[in-house]
């Protein structure tokens, strides 16, 4: 392997764990949607492939997740609805109990 390519092999490896990293703290902290691992598993790629450009904004990564959600994978999008449905029907309880 040449020097060239380590260097971009190891930058990529580095990109590649940042992007992830972000994209999981972004979607741990979405205050609509509280991801689990399981969102986080599903969705990464979809996140890193449609809004790596948000990058390192969790705020933007977060809401570029939303807005393309019709181009995320099926498993992602049924991760975002389930755990939506969820923390919908959490907010529901929590009004009702007030």
């Amino acid at each position: 392997m040449t020097r060239y390519q380590t260097i971009a092999s190891r930058f990529k490896a580095t990109a590649s764990l940042l992007a992830f990293a972000a994209t999981a703290i972004a979607l741990q902290t979405s205050p609509g949607l509280a991801f689990s691992s399981e969102a986080q598993q599903m969705c990464s790629g979809d996140a890193m492939r449609l809004c790596s450009s948000e990058i390192p904004d969790i705020p933007r990564i977060r809401a570029c997740m939303v807005q393309k959600k019709a181009q995320v994978s099926p498993g992602c999008r049924a991760v975002m609805d389930r755990e939506h449905a969820a923390a919908a029907a959490s907010r529901k309880r929590e009004a009702a109990a007030q």
